[in-house]
């Protein structure tokens, strides 16, 4: 169903109508129509890296998000190291996002959600 994701991310920027949103749902057609649903994150992904470098904020733990639904742990982990050192309020669904379940049995993740203070996950 990921087009149908695509056309509601669309849909919802153009209500919303912020031009980083706006943008993002760009980025993510673009990425879908060229390479799928895995482009498509690389695309947001390199939007939301590049409005940090340039422009101003976005959140780390979105960011680390869309890693985790491309499979990468690593580059996961240090967006979300990232959010931890800057307090991103995103945090606290750490535990209940399903995005994130694949990261349970690192000891990496049991590091991160001692640190925040989180009740350890099932």
């Amino acid at each position: 169903m990921y087009a149908q994701a695509v056309e509601e991310w669309k849909s919802y920027s153009q209500f919303n109508g912020s031009p980083d949103s706006l943008e993002n749902a760009a980025a993510l057609e673009r990425g879908f129509r060229s390479g799928g649903w895995p482009e498509a994150l690389r695309q947001v992904i390199a939007v939301f890296e590049s409005r940090r470098d340039h422009k101003g904020y976005a959140s780390p733990f979105e960011i680390a998000r869309l890693y985790a639904d491309l499979g990468d742990k690593n580059k996961t982990f240090e967006w979300l190291d990232t959010a931890y050192r800057e307090h991103d309020s995103l945090l606290i669904g750490l535990n209940t996002n399903p995005q994130f379940d694949a990261l349970h049995s690192d000891p990496r993740y049991a590091e991160l959600v001692s640190k925040i203070g989180l009740p350890k996950s099932q």
